[in-house]
């Protein structure tokens, strides 16, 4: 379990702040730790009164908690004051912390300032040098760069100025745009637009923390603790982290009479949402007469969690999906961890695009091949021959080698993926979805145009 501390000011309605990132780490597999900075007493309706933590017991929670337990990422969001950002720099420092997420937080959503001058300058001379990224909202990149920031070119610029100040990525929120909520990320090498439609949803209050809590939790479970993230590793996880604090919104919580939180614990319900709709993509299968598109190593059908790093979060059916006079059948209800081969695909998959967590396997001949095409199916395809021999003899590596040949070049995701086979192995068709109910409905397009 990631071991993930975030130093901030405690909500005491707890929909931002401490209270956030602790749900937003919990829901994503990890051990929170807190080093509290100030508490507020905020509601839906705003921030009314702050009241801050003496510097010397922010540090004494730091040293707390870091000279015993350890953190594996760190993350901060409201410091306060000068003092508390000198104290908190100091502190990190002194740990040899670099694996660390900065939030910026100096305006609640309320316009209620959170930083006085004093600490602005501070964090951007002390604290910015220290981190890995930075997580700026529109108001909070103006205010660092003392440039405006409200379009994407003017994000990409203010990017580029943050960086400057010495963390090694920069990630400019654009949540307060007009239209879509586009990111612009500064890998260190080049910049990145993360789009997404906008949630309709008023539920918005503890966005901010709720992502860069998301950020380096996902960071902890998704990078090697020996190596420094690469620029297509903090794409994907960014992209993760956006689609959480999306999720968040849409399920956010209707109390008070202003802005209501937004609910990271929608990620940690997932699990049994996860088995629920494999569970009823087989109740659908059964329905049919499709067990002439299993293969001789039978089917299965998978579906990962939304931030899926291993094999253990992706549910599948144990001893996989059998033809029975013409009829799909499974033995068991679906299990997490349950087949390291769809698992294999569905991860691959994810790792270019995150949404596409849904694969099942099926049956590959020339005519289910022309009817994928008749049914209006996007294809993608890798060939066996052109496996290397490394990859061959390690085992259970041939299926990430091949997913990754077949979509590391495209902008979009196919609606299948498919291999002709090779010495030992049968050809197989993976027919790619969002969820099981999508990758049936798609089978069933097929089987519905098939030729015999």
């Amino acid at each position: 379990m990631r071991r993930i501390l975030t130093i901030a000011g405690s909500d005491s309605g707890g929909g931002a702040g401490i209270q956030a990132d602790l749900k937003t780490i919990a829901a994503l597999g990890g051990y929170g730790m807190s080093a509290i900075t100030a508490v507020t007493a905020q509601n839906t309706l705003g921030v009314t009164a702050v009241h801050e933590v003496p510097a010397s017991v922010v540090a004494a929670q730091i040293d707390a908690v870091l000279g015993d337990i350890g953190a594996d990422w760190v993350k901060t969001g409201m410091l306060a004051s000068a003092a508390t950002v000198l104290t908190v720099a100091e502190c990190l420092r002194r740990h040899g912390v670099r694996r660390l997420v900065v939030d910026p937080v100096m305006l609640a959503e309320s316009g209620h300032r959170l930083l006085d001058p004093d600490g602005c300058e501070a964090l951007a001379r002390e604290l910015l040098p220290l981190a890995y990224i930075v997580t700026p909202n529109l108001a909070e990149a103006a205010a660092l760069t003392t440039q405006p920031v409200g379009t994407v070119d003017e994000m990409e610029r203010a990017a580029s100025a943050i960086a400057e100040m010495g963390p090694r990525a920069v990630l400019v929120k654009g949540g307060h745009l007009e239209g879509d909520a586009v990111d612009v990320l500064w890998d260190g090498c080049r910049y990145h637009r993360l789009s997404a439609p906008r949630a309709k949803s008023r539920t918005t209050h503890g966005t901010g923390c709720t992502f860069s809590s998301a950020l380096a939790t996902l960071l902890a479970s998704h990078v090697s603790a020996d190596t420094e993230p690469t620029g297509a590793e903090l794409v994907r996880v960014a992209r993760l982290a956006k689609q959480l604090v999306h999720g968040a919104i849409e399920a956010g919580v209707a109390v008070g009479a202003g802005r209501g939180p937004v609910n990271p614990l929608a990620w940690s319900q997932g699990e049994r949402s996860v088995l629920d709709e494999l569970t009823s993509a087989m109740a659908e299968l059964r329905t049919c007469a499709l067990g002439w598109l299993v293969p001789e190593v039978r089917s299965n059908i998978g579906y990962a969690l939304p931030y899926a790093a291993t094999g253990r979060d992706v549910a599948a059916f144990p001893g996989r999906i059998t033809d029975i006079g013409g009829t799909m059948h499974c033995v068991a209800p679906p299990e997490f961890g349950a087949s390291r081969h769809v698992a294999s695909v569905v991860l691959a998959v994810m790792h270019y695009f995150p949404e596409m967590r849904a694969a099942m396997n099926v049956r590959c001949e020339p005519r289910i091949i022309a009817a994928c095409r008749r049914a209006g199916l996007e294809l993608a395809s890798f060939c066996r021959d052109d496996e290397p021999a490394d990859v061959h003899d390690r085992e259970g590596s041939s299926l990430d080698w091949g997913v990754r040949q077949a979509l590391a070049n495209r902008q979009e995701p196919p609606d299948a993926i498919f291999d002709l086979g090779g010495q030992g192995k049968e050809p197989i068709v993976r027919i790619l979805g969002r969820t099981p109910s999508e990758v049936v409905a798609k089978v069933r397009r097929i089987a519905e145009v098939v030729e015999p």
